[in-house]
């Protein structure tokens, strides 16, 4: 039922709709600049369209003798990225016993995984003169200055609990 009506508006007076459209003032051609009068008459003429649609066999031949064989330069950009990628391919394993449910099996070496990073920091906070920047940078095999921003920049939640005899309850009216 929505298609009939949907082509019944579509279709309704169109025969008016259309001749108005084509009897509409057409937009007039910009005008030629003069020094292209002499190229556009060439153009006209009849031998010129004769040469223009002619093929011509000797370039043909030629054409068809042409082969190209391209192969892409090795850059020196792929040379570094391979050497980084066979850096960062030295594995260590996960701390702790977080990891038997995960299936992470071995760690990228510089890098921690979200509860190492937890831990550290948790183990940081409670015993700060034993887990030292220094000794968590060689445990979990990180450089130095992050595991610095790292304990200047991130902290762990602390939940307070307080009970109900320790508040302050505010007297209802």
């Amino acid at each position: 039922m929505g298609a009939r009506v949907t082509r019944a508006i579509r279709n309704f007076n169109i025969e008016n709709r259309a001749e108005r459209e084509i009897s509409k003032s057409k937009p007039s051609v910009a005008p030629r600049h003069p020094s292209t009068k002499s190229l556009r008459e060439q153009m006209n003429n009849p031998e010129v369209k004769g040469e223009i649609a002619r093929k011509d066999d000797r370039l043909l031949s030629l054409l068809k003798e042409v082969y190209v064989e391209s192969t892409d330069p090795v850059s020196s950009l792929r040379v570094k990225t391979t050497e980084t990628q066979q850096e960062s391919k030295e594995f260590r394993l996960p701390k702790g016993h977080h990891f038997d449910m995960l299936n992470i099996k071995n760690i990228p070496k510089g890098k921690i995984s979200i509860v190492e990073a937890l831990t550290l920091l948790n183990n940081h906070k409670l015993h700060p003169e034993t887990w030292t920047a220094e000794k968590i940078a060689q445990e979990y095999h990180l450089e130095l200055k992050d595991v610095n921003s790292l304990l200047k920049y991130f902290v762990t939640f602390e939940v307070k609990i307080f009970h109900p005899e320790d508040k302050k309850a505010i007297q209802s009216k």
